[in-house]
């Protein structure tokens, strides 16, 4: 997914968006908050995702270092995803939205 336009890119909150834009970023990212994680098991883990859109989604939170992506050479080829440092300092905020979601759903369901 590209970029939110019209964002002041100087505003942190306008960089936190764009960094996390995209559909399913924030659920990839609890995932890989818990564990380091492969692709086809990321791709388990959210059923209703394309394969081409979890490709999209990892290299952008890639180029973003926010994740890590290594392949190791073996036949079939293995890759796996983590969190870098600057991901893990993502986690507070994901913990957050967690609580927050559960304390919507409490009172509203």
């Amino acid at each position: 997914m590209s970029k939110v336009e019209n964002l002041t890119p100087s505003c942190p909150i306008n960089i936190t968006i764009n960094i996390l834009s995209g559909k399913w970023k924030v659920a990839i990212l609890w995932h890989l908050s818990k564990e380091i994680i492969r692709f086809n098991e990321l791709k388990r883990l959210l059923p209703d995702i394309t394969h081409k859109t979890l490709t999209m989604q990892l290299r952008e939170l890639e180029r973003d270092k926010i994740i890590y992506r290594k392949a190791y050479a073996e036949v079939p080829l293995r890759v796996e995803y983590g969190l870098t440092e600057l991901g893990e300092s993502i986690r507070p905020l994901l913990k957050s939205m967690c609580d927050w979601g559960k304390e919507y759903k409490r009172q509203f369901n």
